[in-house]
């Protein structure tokens, strides 16, 4: 059994061969009219044109019904037109019967056989299509123009012609009228489902719309027929019906050209204006009478749809402008957007002359938004952009912009370096002048970017690029404006290239760890091993930590570094627990990271995955973490201590220095600068920070750390005065996780002066060069260096 849906091979090539035989079957049954004796209206010619019509009609039902059988999703469609063609040979074999045996007159019995067959034959139509989206009124209004003027003007070739021919009135006149006019009207729907797209322009839709024009043709006869009231036959007549339905079901058992109809597109605009001409010419010359109204008509329609169609182009035009205008404009302030601020940019570097962009990013703007609400914060942009506008939008050759956000850019024709400084310095002037907002006296300033036109510039792209860079630089630096300069370019790409290179290192595990120890002042017991990041990079080499961090925070990469680096510490702690080491491993975490609520959850999940206890890790902090969020750091704190890990605060004396946190948070530790330290011999402040610091730590319970420590001689000072644990250079520089064990050994063998421990070289391996240098101040872990 064939499966549903499938088409036969067989069947459609039956098919195929039968479309040729219904053209044959007519051209034998004209030629026997030629060989045949007696008249037209004699019995042995109308008998042979009686059975060439029953020939024909059979070859055609069977064409039909093998292609309703084939289609099988165009059945219906095939079902309504084989019954169209059904009653209109019912009719015609009626009037063809008759007319054997003695005239009929017109209109016969048969006529309502005939005005059946056209209800099957426009369900044809109308179901013969695939089914879309439904057009817009201005597709629908084009289609009705377009067939409109073709239906006037055939109304007007068919039917002006027998206008002289009416003697009568009434039903046989307007029946008379009726044929031509619904084959006019079926082979307009033709062409409106061509212009509607819902039918492809294929041989198949002429063929179509040929035949109903065929139809019209030989129909217009019926019209020839009132002055005698009978029927006018004549071989081509016969003829152009018969080839006029050979043409219909032809077409309807072809296959479709296309499985998808193809996109509705608007119609070129001559096209319009000559269809409104074509129904204007016809309403001059239209006939009189019945005829002149039937011509009329379809051309007063076109006349109408044309006056639609041009009020919806004025609609649309006007919808255009405005769409135009809303696309270049900023929807907050009215300014011109960034697409406006491009294309007027790109003018001017065609037409040659001199350009220069300032690109503004207001400073401490999301301090606003988030403590008064983003309704304010747009208040508050509305009202900069009013300003910027009315006193530097007003003068000749500067276009006032806002990009977005709170960016804002000046254009400036004309202009060379130094006079788009004075610009840039005029608007951050016009900016910091107070603004009232919610009852506060506000005073924005701004970090402005300039660059002006070089020689190579051809887009606008390049010119913001160059502007978006010396704006940036201008925003760390604090400079206020700054004119882009090229030495930033080559910056800005070495650190966006070394911040993707750096995405790879973290993904590929890339980053090593380096170890530091931390010594007793006193007893050389080594108590913890502080945990330095290291990129061991692929073309420059091994890379200290204050080489790429910056790019880290600033690619956002610093969540992903930090738990790269707790995997190592981690790792490395349970291994150096197993083979029976009892010290602790400090790691630093960034403020930022501390506060986040990310790295705690972390860090307290791979402790008991390694089976860890709190106590084997110490967090060194920095100062800043209060200052960022000190709610937040509190709680991460007690956080920490509620887990066993200790806490340190790291550049103790560089940052906050508050001892209200020393009272009321759990710490453990400080650890003094190595800024105070390394210079306790020669700078007598720098001595009694130290001293009164170690003292003041005793007194509240935590231990001191000196950090950089770099010689034998500050070492026998800081332990006269106390402090509690060493770190640096004097003691090992960093080193390899696998020479940390064998530099305990080397260390807990060495020489045995009290107090003042003789150094243990780290085992040889290869150094940092460039990257190490006094005092160790590369080896500053993940501590990022102050961002202002």
């Amino acid at each position: 059994m064939r499966a549903r849906g499938l088409q036969s091979p067989a069947t459609g090539r039956l098919i195929r061969r039968l479309g040729p035989i219904s053209w044959l079957v007519v051209l034998l049954g004209a030629g026997s009219t030629l060989f045949l004796p007696g008249t037209a209206e004699g019995t042995p010619i109308r008998t042979a044109m009686v059975i060439t019509l029953a020939v024909f009609f059979v070859v055609l039902f069977a064409q039909l019904l093998l292609a309703v059988t084939h289609y099988r999703s165009r059945r219906l469609s095939l079902v309504f037109l084989a019954a169209g063609v059904g009653l209109w040979a019912a009719g015609s074999a009626t009037v063809s019967a008759g007319q054997t045996v003695a005239e009929v007159t017109f209109p016969a019995p048969g006529e309502v056989f005939f005005l059946a067959s056209y209800l099957g034959m426009a369900a044809f139509l109308l179901l013969d299509v695939p089914r879309r989206a439904m057009p817009t009124a201005t597709i629908w209004l084009e289609a009705a123009v377009v067939c409109g003027a073709a239906a006037c003007l055939a109304a007007f070739a068919v039917l002006t012609p027998l206008s002289g021919t009416f003697a009568r009135g009434g039903v046989t006149l307007l029946l008379a009228i009726l044929y031509p006019l619904i084959d006019l009207v079926l082979g307009t729907m033709v062409l409106a489902q061509l212009m509607l797209r819902q039918r492809g322009l294929s041989v198949r839709t002429i063929a179509l719309a040929l035949g109903f024009a065929g139809l019209a043709v030989a129909d217009s006869s019926f019209v020839l027929s009132l002055s005698s009231d009978s029927y006018t036959s004549s071989l081509a007549l016969d003829a152009v019906w018969g080839f006029s339905f050979a043409a219909i079901v032809g077409s309807a058992c072809a296959p479709r050209t296309t499985a998808t109809p193809p996109e509705i597109v608007r119609q070129r605009s001559a096209l319009l204006p000559v269809a409104a001409a074509l129904a204007v010419v016809v309403l001059v010359l239209h006939p009189g009478g019945v005829i002149g109204w039937c011509v009329m008509a379809p051309a007063i329609l076109t006349l109408v749809c044309t006056g639609a169609r041009m009020v919806l182009a004025l609609h649309e035009a006007q919808g255009a402008a405005e769409a135009l205008r809303l696309s270049l404009t900023d929807e907050l302030t009215g300014l011109p957007n960034r697409r406006a601020l491009m294309a007027a940019a790109d003018k001017v570097l065609r037409g040659g002359a001199q350009l220069g962009l300032a690109l503004l990013d207001l400073d401490g703007f999301k301090d606003i938004n988030d403590t008064l609400g983003h309704a304010v914060g747009d208040d508050v942009l509305t009202s900069l952009a009013h300003r910027l506008r009315d006193e530097l939008g007003a003068q000749g050759g500067i276009l006032v912009a806002r990009l977005g956000g709170d960016e804002f850019a000046l254009l400036l024709t004309g202009a060379d370096g130094l006079g788009l400084f004075e610009v840039a310095q005029r608007a951050r002037g016009i900016l910091k002048n107070r603004l009232r907002v919610d009852n506060l006296d506000l005073s924005i300033d701004a970090s402005v970017g300039i660059t002006v036109r070089e020689a190579g510039d051809t887009s606008a792209i390049e010119l913001l690029r160059r502007a978006d860079i010396a704006m940036y630089e201008a925003k760390s630096t604090g400079a206020g404006v700054l004119l882009f300069d090229a030495s930033q370019d080559g910056f800005s790409r070495q650190r966006l290239r070394r911040g993707e290179d750096l995405r790879q290192a973290i993904a590929e595990n890339h980053l090593i760890v380096w170890y530091q120890p931390q010594v007793d002042a006193r007893t050389r017991q080594v108590l913890a091993m502080e945990a330095l990041v290291r990129w061991h990079h692929p073309t420059e080499g091994m890379l200290s930590p204050m080489t790429f961090l910056p790019d880290a925070r600033r690619a956002g990469l610093m969540p992903a570094l930090t738990e790269a680096v707790m995997r190592h510490v981690i790792a490395d702690a349970r291994r150096w627990i197993d083979e029976g080491f009892t010290f602790r491993v400090a790691m630093n975490c960034a403020p930022p990271e501390l506060v986040g609520g990310i790295v705690l959850p972390m860090l307290f999940e791979a402790l008991e995955r390694a089976g860890l206890p709190g106590d084997a890790l110490l967090i060194e902090v920095t100062e800043d973490s209060f200052l960022a969020d000190p709610e937040r750091a509190r709680e991460a704190l007690f956080e920490l201590r509620a887990h066993d890990v200790e806490t340190s605060i790291d550049d103790y004396g560089t940052g906050f220095s508050s001892l209200a946190y020393l009272r009321d948070l759990p710490v453990q530790e400080l650890k003094m600068d190595r800024s105070f330290v390394s210079t306790i011999l020669t700078d007598e402040r720098s001595l009694m920070i130290v001293q009164t610091t170690t003292q003041m730590a005793h007194a509240l319970g935590l231990r001191l750390v000196a950090e950089g420590m770099e010689d034998a001689e500050t070492a026998a000072r800081l332990t006269t005065m106390g402090v509690d644990v060493f770190q640096g250079y004097h003691i090992s520089r960093p080193m390899p996780p696998d020479d940390v064990a064998p530099w305990i050994r080397q260390w807990l063998a060495a020489g045995d002066e009290p107090g003042v421990p003789a150094q243990a070289d780290a085992p040889d391996r290869p150094v940092a060069t460039g990257v190490e240098r006094a005092g160790g101040r590369a080896d500053r872990g993940l501590q990022l260096p102050d961002a202002h």
